[in-house]
């Protein structure tokens, strides 16, 4: 059935008037609005009449003619979208129009519209129009859309105040000529062909872009636009660069102001996730390596490790020597390990670089290649790697157990990556930050020894700020600071702050007393009081405790060292069948426990506990005391059978070796044996009122026959207790990043 074509009456008229008010003249009251759409007009010739219309909507007709538009001076909106207009502007032009619609029509040609000096917002979308022009002296206009039309150039825009540009599904393959609209702040280029972002990089007011389904494949075509201070919403959706691995990611990163991606609320987890994957933060890095190398460590056979020690509070002392490149670190390192020779060993690390004049491979470093270094980290070799300068660093667990082979503390330096890394490990070393404060002469040292490029130079001398930074904002990040402009008076420096943390300035008015101290128990089958206080501290040595029981030539000299050695000879010249019997379900623990089972009760005497707690009273209560003993044992299995391996260092907290499980059996046979037969001390502990605590830790002061001779800390009898560094001591947590 053919569609009537309506012609306007005064009726139809009529019924689409609204918005009565005054006249242009203020004599009258008129009519200042008419909406007539969807009414298939073709003729509206009759509105000559009805010159005092503001805002004219004609939408959704069949209007081939808007000449009557002439007769309406005061007009200020027209809606003559969805109609059959083939002429462009058809009209006188009213002083006063501001904004007009002439969408979905047949327009081809656009004409030059200066004479339309108030107008504002042009749209003139889904015509046929392949040209922008006419529009030079549109001095007002912030507004024009010329969407799904066949404009395959960007021309004719210069110098207007358009804020919003729509240019929807043309035929455009290039941004340009667009530099002169600085007032730019929307921008839709979307189902066109573009392939870059060239072009935009200038519009510091555009807010929003829009591309969807374009051409645009690579990431860094994202770069043109990444110094757009305003730009908050950008839309990429249907374009090749999507299939880039982690596409939103990267661009969040180059486009970190923005709120909206491919119509999508930018998160600010996103956002960190972005910064963390691109340019993470330097605790960021230090934590993903130390991930690293814990995972890689797992997957190897676990061991027991040297360096472990018998008690969770009792942590490997290391040193750890830090500052800028070539300040004088790793000489002053091991001029302090020749002087220490008795308390450090030099820990070398590996390096991916080739060495300079005057390095000894093995000695100063391990050079070995990129290959090599990659199959060692895949190893669980290393402790904490780090790269600078091009090449990777990492000091490796071997340096350190080389060390700790030795009764040894492991005396290392590195930059201030391998420091961030290496606190997130279960070390807690010493860290002395070695540091130049005259930049000139660092410099200049820099270029006495030409090994570096300028480049390299500036970034040496720009660190020394990075670490003064660091210890001002982080105060206990570093334990001493030593200037090292002077490399003999950073050495005196050094070693004075090593002998305080050991302990050794009183040492030599005290070795004497403490010989003839050790002299005077070196019969009597248990420990003197010098080795009862170490081995009763929290963390099984500390540096008061160590230094002034010890001497610098009881390191090296295993007889006085291990003066347990001598009971255990004597504990295990004759076993009972029930002290076989007893080393052999030890020896059981052990094998369960390195194969991840839960250990058995008895199985935890070979654990210090700071609650074991057992009671001597009298006759009547000695019965008790084997059954308090079995209770300690098992609570303490409850307590760290979920602690029985340490992740992070891939050994058994609770199990150092070589563990002596003989001694071990044979005492707690012997105490039970005597418990049974009713035994009772003639005096007990001095200084405990009655009471016997920490039941691994007991001796009597004075040896009597038949007096129990208790539990000593695992692996003495064997193991040089490892001394420098003050055992237990943690830095400032709560003040230090996890770095």
């Amino acid at each position: 059935m053919k569609e009537e074509v309506a012609q306007l009456t005064e009726e139809d008229v009529s019924s689409g008037l609204s918005s009565l008010g005054n006249s242009a003249s203020g004599l009258e009251h008129v009519y200042l609005h008419l909406s007539l759409p969807g009414r298939n007009l073709r003729d509206i010739s009759i509105l000559c009449n009805y010159v005092h219309l503001q805002k004219l909507e004609l939408s959704h007709n069949k209007i081939q003619d808007l000449s009557c538009v002439s007769y309406m001076p005061y007009l200020i909106k027209l809606d003559a979208s969805h109609n059959e207009l083939e002429e462009y502007f058809g009209f006188e032009p009213p002083k006063n129009l501001t904004e007009v619609d002439f969408s979905y029509n047949r327009m081809s040609e656009m004409k030059d519209l200066s004479v339309y000096s108030s107008l504002s917002k042009l749209i003139l979308d889904y015509n046929e129009f392949v040209e922008i022009k006419g529009l030079e002296q549109c001095s007002s206009l912030t507004h024009l859309s010329l969407g799904s039309n066949r404009i395959s150039h960007i021309d004719g825009l210069d110098n207007l105040p358009i804020k919003e540009l729509w240019l929807r599904g043309n035929q455009i393959q290039k941004i340009e000529n667009l530099e002169n609209l600085q007032n730019l702040q929307a921008l839709d280029l979307s189902f066109n062909k573009i392939q870059s972002l060239c072009g935009l990089q200038n519009h510091d007011l555009l807010e929003t872009i829009n591309l969807e389904s374009n051409q645009i494949s690579e990431i860094d075509e994202v770069r043109h636009i990444h110094d757009l201070p305003l730009l908050r919403d950008l839309n990429l959706l249907r374009n090749p660069i999507q299939e880039q691995p982690d596409y939103r990611l990267s661009v969040l990163f180059l486009l970190q102001r923005l709120t909206h991606l491919d119509q999508e609320r930018v998160k600010a987890e996103e956002k960190v996730a972005a910064v963390n994957k691109y340019d993470p933060p330097p605790e960021v890095i230090a934590a993903r390596d130390h991930m690293t190398h814990v995972v890689y460590q797992i997957m190897q056979p676990q061991l027991i490790y040297d360096s472990t020690l018998p008690s969770l509070d009792a942590p490997y002392p290391m040193l750890v020597l830090t500052g800028p490149q070539a300040c004088g670190k790793r000489e002053l390192a091991h001029k302090l390990c020749r002087e220490f020779s008795d308390f450090f060993a030099y820990g070398a690390c590996h390096t991916t670089r080739s060495p300079y004049f005057g390095e000894v491979d093995g000695a100063d470093y391990h050079f070995v290649s990129d290959e090599i270094f990659e199959n060692m980290i895949c190893m669980g070799k290393f402790i904490q790697t780090m790269k600078y300068g091009g090449h990777y660093y990492g000091l490796a667990r071997e340096a350190i157990e080389s060390a700790a082979r030795e009764g040894l503390a492991c005396c290392v330096h590195m930059e201030l990556e391998g420091v961030r890394s290496l606190k997130n490990t279960y070390f807690e070393p010493r860290y002395i930050l070695l540091i130049p404060l005259d930049k000139k002469e660092y410099a200049r040292r820099l270029r006495m020894r030409g090994l570096y490029s300028r480049s390299q130079i500036e970034i040496a001398v720009s660190r020394i700020d990075t670490y003064i930074k660091m210890n001002r904002d982080y105060p206990g990040y570093f334990d001493t600071v030593i200037p090292c402009d002077d490399h003999v008076e950073a050495y005196v420096s050094l070693s004075q702050s090593v002998r305080e943390y050991l302990g050794l300035e009183n040492q030599t008015t005290t070795e004497n007393a403490k010989a003839a101290v050790e002299d005077a128990y070196s019969d009597w089958p248990h420990e003197s009081p010098v080795q009862e206080n170490m081995r009763d501290s929290p963390c099984g040595v500390t540096v008061s405790n160590y230094a002034h029981s010890t001497g610098a030539n009881e390191l090296v000299d295993p007889a006085s060292r291990n003066y347990s050695v001598k009971v255990q000879a004597k504990l295990s010249a004759q076993k009972s069948p029930a002290e076989e019997a007893s080393i052999r379900r030890r020896q059981q623990a052990v094998r369960e426990a390195l194969q991840r089972k839960s250990p058995s009760t008895y199985t935890q005497l070979f654990t210090r506990s700071e609650h074991a707690e057992v009671r001597w009273s009298n006759q009547e209560n000695t019965g008790e005391l084997f059954q308090k003993l079995s209770s300690v044992s098992s609570e303490e299995s409850r307590a760290s059978s979920g602690l029985s391996m340490l992740s992070s260092a891939g050994a058994f907290s609770f199990l150092v070796e070589p563990l002596d499980i003989s001694r071990l059996g044979s005492d707690l046979e012997c105490l039970k044996d005597q418990i049974n037969s009713g035994y009772t001390p003639d005096t007990p502990r001095p200084g405990s009122s009655g009471e016997l605590t920490n039941v691994q830790s007991v001796h009597p002061k004075s040896p009597s026959p038949g007096v129990p001779l208790l539990l000593a800390r695992p692996g003495s009898n064997t193991k040089p207790v490892l001394p420098p560094i003050p055992s237990g001591r943690r830095s400032s947590e709560a003040q230090t990043p996890t770095g």
